[in-house]
């Protein structure tokens, strides 16, 4: 057995940390662009007003002010002439326009301009105001660590200039403002980064959570649709078997090919029959522990049944049919139920006092269902996780090659429209 081991923290282990460290953060893709995106219409939505003059650029224009802030102050009583003035000025505010477009390098040629100024005894207000706001605004696109990172460099590059290039080490050092000010200011900016940085990342796991919980939602529902249409299927299957396995015995004489050909149809349709419920099975295994027995697959004929029990609760309900009714396709007839089952469902949840019509329509070529309800006349009562609504509704008529919408009325109600086709070939 192998035992692995830790190498050392020698001083040298450290130095190529830190200097991996600062290259990564500081010093890779230094010239690479990384423009400041606009605000994202989510955000701006809330305020349409705002959003048509712009607000999406509210962050540029803050760091324009910043810099004509700075800028304007470098002609202050600090600074004499015209034209050094001027250039000093745009020395100084051009770091921070930088912000928007290079983040990084504007750090490194603020520090440039912080040297420069304390090597030529020209330091004030608008240099240091300029270079923590350049350090602040990286700090807000970067890691938090890099406020630290930059703390430090910016401390270490202006005592370092003050000891090796003047002539002493001044009594009132520019170097304690800016360790307190920059102290301030980077903690602040790294708090509001970290705190951005973790609400992002909560947002993602939250749609992502969300998007697995909708795809768990359809395939359950999936699932209980392939487990009631199994009896619909299995009756088929063993109609076919029968019906396979009878006909020889129907006609005198039948020839060996013949019934050679009925008993490879019989015994296709028994291994189909034992596949298909190998199949339901599986979809079973969720509901094994359940206890409850499995009950006949309901039909149109027992739509009445169902609005009874609606109007026991207290709704109004009236069942209006059209259409020369027939008899549909099984799969046809227990989805329709389920569609009409689900949208009282709804009503009783997020409509209650309101009156709600079901109307069924035979056409020629399918059933059309609409459950359209008024506008409620109570507080609906919060019902999380109850049914899967729409979406399953949608999901059984597709199964069937049709159609549903469901969508509010211009009365304030809700109505639920549907069409099942039914093909001829496909009754018994």
């Amino acid at each position: 057995m192998t035992e692995t081991t830790t190498p050392a923290w020698t001083e040298a282990r450290v130095a190529r940390t830190i200097r991996q460290i600062l290259r990564e953060d500081l010093m890779n893709d230094v010239r690479a662009l990384d423009p400041l995106p606009p605000l994202s219409k989510e955000r701006t939505q809330r305020w349409p007003r705002l959003e048509r003059l712009g607000l999406c650029w509210l962050p540029h224009a803050c760091v324009l002010l910043i810099a004509l802030f700075t800028g304007v102050g470098a002609f202050g009583p600090y600074f004499y002439g015209t034209l050094s003035s001027l250039l000093l000025a745009f020395a100084i505010a051009a770091p921070t326009v930088l912000t928007l477009f290079r983040p990084k390098a504007a750090y490194w040629v603020s520090l440039a301009v912080l040297v420069l100024s304390t090597l030529y005894g020209t330091w004030s207000g608008p240099v240091l105001f300029a270079h923590v706001s350049v350090m602040v605004l990286t700090t807000l696109r970067s890691k938090p660590r890099v406020a630290l990172e930059m703390w430090v460099i910016s401390l270490a590059a202006a005592s370092l200039t003050e000891i090796l290039f003047l002539d002493s080490l001044r009594v009132h050092s520019e170097v304690v403002p800016l360790a307190f000010i920059g102290a301030l200011s980077l903690g602040t900016a790294a708090a509001i980064r970290a705190w951005w940085l973790a609400r992002s990342k909560a947002e993602e796991q939250e749609t992502l959570v969300a998007d697995v919980r909708g795809q768990r939602t359809q395939l359950e529902e999936r699932a209980r649709i392939a487990r009631e249409l199994h009896d619909v299927v299995a009756h088929h299957m063993s109609v076919i078997a029968i019906q396979a396995e009878a006909a020889p015995y129907r006609v005198k004489d039948v020839p060996a090919e013949l019934t050679s050909s009925f008993a490879t149809i019989r015994e296709s349709a028994v291994i189909a029959l034992a596949e298909l419920r190998r199949v339901l099975g599986v979809l079973r295994l969720a509901d094994q522990d359940t206890g409850l027995p499995d009950a006949p697959q309901p039909d149109l004929s027992r739509l009445g049944e169902l609005i009874d029990g609606v109007r026991a609760v207290g709704t109004e309900v009236d069942l209006v049919e059209s259409g020369a009714k027939r008899e549909l396709p099984q799969g046809v007839e227990l989805s329709a139920y389920r569609i009409v089952q689900e949208a009282l469902s709804n009503v009783l949840r997020h409509a209650p006092g309101a009156q709600v019509r079901v109307e069924t329509a035979y056409v020629l070529t399918g059933l059309g269902l609409r459950v359209v309800n008024t506008a409620p006349t109570g507080e609906a009562q919060p019902s999380p996780g109850v049914g899967q609504g729409v979406p399953g509704m949608r999901e059984r008529a597709t199964m069937l090659g049709g159609e549903l919408t469901a969508e509010p009325t211009a009365e304030g109600g809700y109505q639920v429209l549907a069409f099942l086709p039914a093909d001829q070939g496909e009754r018994t």
